[in-house]
C-alpha cells in the first residue's frame, strides 16, 4: 500500500532545517536535495550542474591569470608613443638587463629598395677594421676603445646584436684604428630612445693625432674632418666642419634631414666614403654631406672620434657595426677582366638571407657592369663567417646567394637566366674567424664570370 506524504510533514521539515541553520546550496534549493528528497535523477542532475560550475570557475581562473600574464609582458606606454627607456638599472643588474629603447624589429620599418634609388655609396673592397662588441662583456666598456667619460655594452629590444651606450659626455676612440687610407669608408649605426631630443649632437670625426697617447687633443689637431648627427622628434639636422692644416676651420655648414628623426627609435645607419681630399656622408639614404675639397692633400688621419660634448640632460646614444674599409671598387674590370668582382657591401640581417635596404650602392653597382656587358653570365657565390653551425651556414650561403639574385632581377632588371647561384658557407674563409675584422671579411658574395 502507498503511503501518502502529508503537507504538514514537508513544511515541519523544511522547518526543521532553517531553525538548525543547515546551509541550502542554491543547486540543492533549484533540485530539490536534502537527502534524496528529488530522487536519483535530481541527484545526477546536480553532479552535473556541479561539474558544470567547477569547469566555469576553472574557465575564469585560466582567463584571469592569461590576462595578468599580458599585462606584465606590455610596454609602459602605447606601441604609437613608445616611451623612452627608463632610468639605467644598478651595476649588478646592468649586465644582465641593460635599459632599451623599446623599438620595433628593423624589419618593419627600414626603408625599401626603391628608398635608395639615388643610393651611391660602395664600401671599400677589404675590410681592416671592425667591432661588434661580441668579444666583450654585457656591461662593460669595450677593451679596446679609450674614454675620458664611461659606456657600456648592451642589448636592444627589438635590434639585433650588441651596442655601445653612451650617455656621459666626452670622447670615444676605437684604439685598434691607428692608421686611415687616403681611400676608406666608415659605415656604424646610430641609435637614440624613441622620441628622444638629445640637444647636443653626436659628432664622428676623423683627426690626425700629434701623440696618440693624448687623444683628447683631438680638436687642436691639425688636420680634422668632423660631422654630427643631431636627432629630434620630426626632423633632425648635422652639421660639417673642416680643419686643415692648423688653419682653423675652413669650412662648416649646417642642414636638416628627416633620418635623423626619432619618433621611431630605429637605427640610422651612417656612412662617410673618403677618396682623398672628397668626403661624401650619407645617413640612411640621403647623402647629406658631398664636399670636393673637405680634406688637405697633406693629411695623414690616424684615428676615428666619437664625441659629444656637456650641458646635455637625457643624451643617450647607442653605436653599432662599425666597420672600416679601404680600396675603391673597381667592379667593371674586375668582372669583365679578372673574371670575378667579390664585395662585402651585401648585407643581410644576423641568420637572414634578407637583404639590408643599405646594400643598395653595391648591387646598383654590378647591375650596370651586367647591364653594360649583356653577353656575361655570372655565378652568385654566398660565404659566411664560422659562427653557428657548419650545416646551417652552408644552406644560409646558398639562400643568401639566391636573393642577391632575385634582388638583381627584380629591382634591376637584369635577366634571371644569366645568373647562376651557389654557396659555400663557411668553408673558403678568406680571413681567420677570430675577430670582427676577420668574420666580416669572410662574410662576402662574389660574382664569377662564366
Amino acid at each position: 500500500m502507498r503511503t501518502r506524504r502529508h503537507p504538514f510533514c514537508s513544511a515541519a521539515v523544511m522547518l526543521l532545517v532553517v531553525t538548525l541553520g543547515l546551509a541550502v546550496t542554491p543547486v540543492e534549493a533549484q533540485l530539490g536535495g536534502l537527502g534524496g528528497l528529488g530522487g536519483a535523477a535530481a541527484r545526477r542532475a546536480q553532479e552535473e550542474l556541479r561539474k558544470k560550475k567547477e569547469a566555469e570557475e576553472q574557465a575564469k581562473k585560466e582567463a584571469e591569470e592569461k590576462e595578468a600574464a599580458a599585462k606584465k609582458e606590455q610596454p609602459a606606454a602605447p606601441a604609437s608613443a613608445p616611451a623612452q627607456p627608463s632610468a639605467a638599472p644598478p651595476p649588478a643588474a646592468a649586465a644582465a638587463q641593460p635599459p632599451a629603447p623599446a623599438a620595433a624589429p628593423a624589419a618593419d620599418t627600414a626603408p625599401s629598395f626603391q628608398a635608395y634609388s639615388k643610393f651611391d655609396f660602395v664600401p671599400g673592397e677589404r675590410i681592416i677594421a671592425a667591432d661588434d662588441f661580441t668579444q666583450d662583456a654585457i656591461g662593460d666598456f669595450p677593451a679596446r676603445w679609450n674614454t675620458n667619460a664611461t659606456g657600456e655594452i648592451v642589448t636592444l629590444a627589438g635590434q639585433q646584436g650588441r651596442w655601445l651606450k653612451l650617455s656621459r659626455p666626452g670622447f670615444f676612440i676605437p684604439e685598434f684604428i691607428t692608421a686611415l687610407p687616403d681611400d676608406l669608408t666608415l659605415e656604424f649605426d646610430l641609435i637614440v630612445p624613441p622620441g628622444a631630443q638629445p640637444g647636443i649632437g653626436f659628432s664622428t670625426a676623423l683627426a690626425e693625432l700629434a701623440d696618440m697617447k693624448q687623444p683628447a687633443a683631438w680638436q687642436s689637431s691639425a688636420n680634422t674632418l668632423t660631422f654630427s648627427a643631431h636627432p629630434n622628434t620630426s626632423v633632425g639636422a648635422t652639421d660639417f666642419i673642416t680643419r686643415q692644416d692648423s688653419g682653423g676651420s675652413n669650412s662648416s655648414n649646417q642642414l636638416q634631414t628627416a633620418q635623423l628623426a626619432s619618433k621611431a627609435g630605429q637605427p640610422v645607419h651612417i656612412a662617410l666614403w673618403r677618396q682623398r681630399q672628397r668626403a661624401r656622408v650619407y645617413m640612411n639614404q640621403d647623402k647629406v654631406w658631398d664636399t670636393p675639397r673637405a680634406i688637405s692633400a697633406a693629411a695623414k688621419f690616424n684615428s676615428i672620434i666619437f664625441f659629444f660634448g656637456g650641458g646635455c640632460s637625457n643624451c643617450e646614444y647607442y653605436v653599432g657595426n662599425l666597420r672600416l674599409a679601404t680600396g675603391a671598387p673597381d667592379t667593371r674590370n674586375k668582372v669583365i677582366t679578372e673574371g670575378k668582382w667579390v664585395t662585402r657591401g651585401i648585407l643581410f640581417d644576423v641568420n637572414s638571407d634578407r637583404i639590408k635596404p643599405e646594400s643598395y650602392g653595391s648591387l646598383k653597382e654590378i647591375a650596370n657592369v651586367l647591364a653594360e656587358a649583356a653577353d656575361v653570365r655570372v655565378v652568385i657565390v654566398g660565404h659566411t663567417d664560422s659562427d653557428g653551425d657548419t650545416a646551417a651556414n652552408l644552406d644560409l650561403s646558398k639562400r643568401r646567394a639566391s636573393s642577391v639574385k632575385t634582388a638583381l632581377a627584380n629591382e634591376f632588371k637584369i635577366d634571371a637566366g644569366r645568373m647562376d647561384t651557389d654557396g659555400k658557407g663557411e668553408g673558403e674563409p678568406v680571413d681567420k674567424n677570430e675577430t670582427p675584422a676577420g668574420k666580416a671579411n669572410n662574410r662576402r658574395v662574389e660574382f664569377i664570370k662564366q
